[in-house]
């Protein structure tokens, strides 16, 4: 079992020493998030994501989890809980590929080329077969309004809305969910 435990070091080096803002969940290398930024020349571009990433023991031969941690609009991403459609993370997943492989190459790709008929987010699906503008101003705008910088260091990702209806009734709440979002700031 060294061997996984090599490996999981060696790739978790590689994403620490990358561009990439990596935090580590309780020093532990299985479980981490990356800071991962929309590919240019998409309307996800200057959008910022918090991915969780939890590689499993049985690594690199099983397939490392990931999630978005704040909101995204895409066919191929659950809105709710951030979960990736993504053959080559799901299926296809070999040992030759190397955590650095999501964000360099997976992710983006992913991004730039949606798969309508494969949705785990059936309204995006739709929008981008029926009206591809459309479906590029909705991108935009939640990337403006849970994938900025700002949105992230605010927690504001996927609890922008309830944290609105919440702020009037009762203002201790908010100051609650500050206390929440700051243990998973970057």
């Amino acid at each position: 079992m060294s061997s996984p435990k090599r490996r999981i070091e060696t790739d978790v080096m590689k994403l620490l020493m990358s561009d990439y803002e990596v935090t580590l969940v309780n020093d532990n290398m299985q479980e981490f998030y990356v800071r991962f930024n929309g590919p240019n020349e998409t309307p996800f571009a200057g959008g910022v994501w918090k991915i969780h990433v939890e590689l499993p023991d049985g690594y690199p031969y099983k397939s490392p989890s990931i999630g978005f941690m704040n909101k995204i609009f895409h066919p191929n991403i659950d809105e709710l809980s951030g979960s990736v459609c993504l053959d080559v993370i799901n299926q296809t997943w070999t040992p030759l590929f190397e955590c650095l492989n999501i964000f360099e190459v997976f992710l983006p790709q992913l991004l730039r080329y949606p798969n309508a008929a494969d949705p785990l987010n059936g309204e995006a699906a739709a929008l981008l077969m029926r009206d591809p503008k459309g479906y590029d101003v909705k991108v935009k705008e939640y990337v403006s309004r849970f994938a900025t910088k700002e949105a992230l260091e605010d927690g504001a990702g996927d609890e922008e809305e309830s944290s609105e209806s919440e702020d009037e009734d009762d203002d201790h709440d908010y100051s609650a969910g500050e206390e929440e979002t700051g243990e998973m700031e970057l």
